[in-house]
């Protein structure tokens, strides 16, 4: 789930010019693989307390807002982590800080489409159920 992740990132910040032209062309992997990380550990985070990630997914389809409780605790380190790391100034990462709410709406709208096979409820339940690895271990499920 993490490429999933990483690849949506990549897309979404790419497409934001103020973003994109900000972040230093040799650092725009780790940036990429930064926020991505925090995402992923905020999902594992957020998804006991909402029913599984079946419950989260569906909380984001209805739409994901700044200031919510699992945005919170995603962007909660990432404005620290971006700014100490990689010497970012405060408009960029208010800026890719800003982006988490239309990340997570479209990674569970993926995972929610049927017909999108690049991330979808079946592959998030192995990863949970620790069939493949990946979320069922970083969520704490694996063998």
């Amino acid at each position: 789930m993490f490429d999933q992740i990483l690849n949506l990132v990549k897309e979404h910040l790419g497409n934001n010019p103020q973003v994109a032209n900000a972040i230093p062309a040799d650092q725009a992997d780790a940036v990429h693989q930064e926020v991505a990380s925090h995402i992923t550990n905020g999902l594992k985070n957020e998804a006991g307390a909402q029913g599984g990630i079946g419950g989260l997914l569906s909380k984001f389809a209805g739409g994901v807002e700044s200031g919510s409780t699992v945005t919170n605790a995603i962007t909660g380190g990432l404005a620290g982590s971006l700014a100490s790391k990689f010497n970012l100034p405060p408009s960029v990462v208010g800026a890719i800080s800003g982006a988490i709410p239309g990340l997570l709406q479209r990674f569970s709208k993926k995972a929610m489409d049927p017909n999108d096979h690049s991330v979808s409820m079946d592959s998030i339940q192995g990863s949970l159920s620790g069939a493949t690895g990946g979320l069922g271990n970083m969520f704490g499920l694996g063998k």
